[in-house]
């Protein structure tokens, strides 16, 4: 269909003065809300106005050349799809402003958290609350343009179930992931061990866990398998205990066995680097006399820990060669009874 001529001049005015317009209320709108956020500590103020005053321009330039579209004589398949793609930058600049706050308010409030975990776990909702804004955007947007809402529920709801089964296993995680923040078992740069793994938590990730071995090389393990797990955080320890046994040998003198609690206490003590706890004359052993020592080094640090048990078996080593003390080891004692024939 033709343009009339006389619908162009009023089309162009419709256009640019709207647009015009809506920057100017766009500023106006801006200064008039600084001033009154400026009374406030609060920045996220500041940035909702800010995001207001960017979105407003071009809503109302598009709005605008809606209007001068409607002004132009043309056909009905032309008007549908102007229309509809006005209608379609609309909805995407509006879905972008409340995804722009809804992220802004959300990371205000995982700032204002005074725990690490709860301020993490908040921060992880964003991509969800991203994505349901765009879900709403679109149902909304396909509702408005006339499309049959039934089919659209019909074909998201048997949609919806698939994939609720495919990422059953990826939404557990998520959750584990919750669980893991909420309750801190281990926290990164902790050294853990879960069944036959001994390593270091470098990260803590939305479906796994990366932890690195003391043989080196990275192990990723699932949350769900770690929160189902004993774990024995050792990064946690305030301090190790040692626990091991000696034996002496049974011809060691009574007044030498007494000795001996004594003179391992000095030991550990002697240091200063280990708090002695205790040591007893346990058990009589098939080939041995046996102590059995106990102290604790006040680090979780387990190269520093197994430092002070080097300086304290080789005191031990030390000290015994110059009391006269033998160190047990396995032997038996034959005994041969001869009969000689008359």
């Amino acid at each position: 269909m033709p343009l009339a001529p006389g619908t162009i001049l009023p089309a162009l005015l419709a256009l640019v003065g709207g647009g015009l317009l809506s920057t100017l209320l766009a500023r106006v709108l801006t200064l008039a809300l600084s001033r009154v956020v400026r009374r406030t500590r609060n920045q996220t103020d500041d940035f909702v106005v800010q995001a207001l005053g960017e979105t407003i321009p071009p809503a109302g330039w598009v709005v605008s050349a809606a209007v001068a579209w409607q002004i132009i004589s043309t056909s009905a398949a032309g008007d549908q799809v102007a229309f509809g793609l006005a209608k379609l930058i609309l909805v995407i600049l509006l879905v972008r402003l409340v995804n722009r706050i809804s992220i802004r308010l959300l990371q205000s409030w995982a700032r204002r958290q005074n725990n690490d975990a709860v301020a993490t776990m908040i921060s992880s909702l964003a991509p969800l609350v991203r994505a349901l804004v765009w879900t709403v955007g679109a149902v909304f947007y396909l509702q408005n343009i006339g499309v049959q809402m039934a089919a659209i529920w019909a074909l998201l709801s048997a949609g919806g179930i698939g994939v609720g089964l495919a990422l059953r296993e990826p939404v557990a995680e998520f959750f584990e992931y919750i669980t893991i923040l909420l309750d801190k078992p281990f926290v990164s740069g902790q050294f853990i061990n879960v069944g036959d793994v001994w390593g270091t938590v470098e990260r803590v990730g939305v479906r796994s866990t990366r932890l690195r071995s003391i043989n080196g090389e990275a192990i990723v393990m699932s949350n769900s398998a770690l929160t189902e797990s004993v774990v024995a955080n050792y990064g946690a320890m305030q301090r190790r205990r040692l626990i091991y046994r000696l034996g002496v040998t049974y011809d060691t003198s009574h007044a030498t066995l007494e000795r001996i609690p004594e003179l391992l206490k000095g030991i550990v003590e002697g240091g200063g680097d280990a708090e002695f706890d205790r040591c007893h004359f346990v058990a009589f052993n098939d080939s041995s006399l046996d102590f059995e020592l106990v102290y604790f080094v006040p680090t979780n640090d387990f190269d520093r820990a197994m430092t002070v048990q080097q300086r304290i078996n080789l005191e031990i080593v030390k000290r015994f060669a110059e009391q006269g003390i033998a160190f047990a080891f396995p032997t038996r004692t034959v005994e041969l009874n001869y009969t000689t024939a008359d």
